[in-house]
């Protein structure tokens, strides 16, 4: 296959759950089972999800990077960790959990600091340098995050900070040029799924000029 080449894909039967049931359950899983490990194969359906995404001028600019091997992810949690405080210090001065005040909603978000280490696989999102690679990275980004809600895989969309971004491109040969946009470690979770709670969307909503309500308001 050449590197124009594209192929078409049908839609595989382990997707079968109601894309309602997907989205309205969705929800940030940071507590990951080491002991569950995620096949190739799974692995393979949840990135051909990604890929069905559109993309500006289709030209699919999006490129993922699979981290399976277990000592690899652990050197990777390292960084990871060390990512999740240097954002903390940058924002609010915290270089550890006794920082962070009660009631924060950081206190949930650290505990992924020291998960990264034991999830099963973790996919790094990069694009292809062009003006439109966020707008089209992250609709597969989605793709590949209700994909795995679909087979049972808890995942959260996450970032790393500039400070250990060049270790993280020697670490797995990533070329330079490449832009990274987020991380998503996967597992299946130890927890469960929503519901959850969010705004509603007559508050988050305008209609026709921005401040006006929405009708259903």
């Amino acid at each position: 296959m050449n590197d124009n080449e594209m192929i078409r894909l049908e839609p595989p039967g382990s997707l079968d759950m109601a894309i309602g049931e997907a989205m309205f359950t969705q929800r940030a899983i940071r507590r990951l089972d080491p002991d569950r490990p995620i096949t190739d194969g799974q692995l393979r359906t949840i990135l051909d999800a990604g890929s069905k995404a559109p993309s500006g001028a289709n030209m699919q600019p999006a490129r993922f990077l699979v981290i399976r091997d277990r000592e690899r992810i652990r050197e990777f949690g390292a960084l990871y960790h060390e990512a999740w405080w240097a954002k903390r210090r940058d924002e609010y001065g915290w270089s550890d959990k006794a920082d962070i005040p009660e009631g924060s909603p950081y206190r949930m978000p650290a505990l992924l600091a020291d998960e990264m280490v034991n999830a099963p696989a973790v996919i790094l999102a990069f694009s292809l340098p062009s003006g439109v690679a966020a707008a089209s990275t992250f609709p597969a980004v989605q793709n590949i995050l209700l994909a795995a809600r679909a087979l049972g895989i808890g995942t959260v969309l996450t970032t790393l900070h500039p400070q250990v971004m060049e270790r993280v491109h020697a670490m797995f040969g990533v070329p330079q040029e490449m832009a990274f946009h987020c991380c998503i470690p996967l597992g299946f979770p130890r927890g469960r799924f929503g519901p959850t709670v969010r705004f509603p969307t007559s508050r988050t909503t305008s209609w026709n000029d921005w401040g006006n309500p929405p009708p259903w308001t």
